[in-house]
């Protein structure tokens, strides 16, 4: 099991729902239209009181903010993705949680630069990937607002494919 902190974009899933129940693995999964704040985040079964006090305390301390989601983008050719216009608030908020827990380094320290963004797909080969990118384009600009982070927690993707659940939720102040 693994856990992940994430802003839900319920704003988003119109445009990106239907794509994202084809092309992402996390859509299958229960994972909402997202933006990845942590992940991975602590294994469930050491989020305890504690942790969630204290994550509590990390976001209410964080004013809710508006924002638009109006670019397409690609990582290479193979994830299709969202993006907001203005990525300061977000990597801000992502800065604040890796420095809480800096043993859940972002995506496992994988990348040097953490892109905020909203996946569309990462699966069913690029012509697939590129008409969902092309049907999403002019349902944009997305306006909405960050109100709250969710941590869910559900079995690993690489080993095997599962329903991942809220386990808690976090208002921003």
């Amino acid at each position: 099991m693994q856990s992940a902190l994430l802003l839900p974009v319920p704003a988003a899933e119109a445009a990106v729902g239907p794509h994202r129940a084809r092309l992402d693995a996390s859509a299958r999964d229960g994972v909402p239209a997202h933006i990845t704040v942590l992940y991975p985040f602590l294994p469930p079964g050491g989020i305890g009181p504690a942790v969630l006090a204290e994550l509590r305390r990390l976001f209410a301390a964080v004013p809710r903010f508006s924002f638009t989601l109006d670019r397409v983008r690609w990582f290479d050719q193979s994830v299709v993705w969202l993006g907001p216009s203005d990525e300061s608030r977000f990597r801000a908020l992502i800065d604040l949680a890796g420095g809480a827990y800096p043993s859940c380094p972002p995506y496992g320290g994988v990348y040097e630069d953490v892109v905020p963004h909203l996946t569309i797909g990462d699966r069913g080969g690029q012509a697939e990937l590129q008409a969902a990118a092309e049907a999403v384009r002019p349902l944009l600009p997305i306006v909405t607002e960050a109100t709250r982070v969710i941590l869910m927690a559900g079995p690993d993707p690489r080993r095997e494919p599962g329903p991942w659940q809220t386990m808690a939720s976090f208002p921003l102040g």
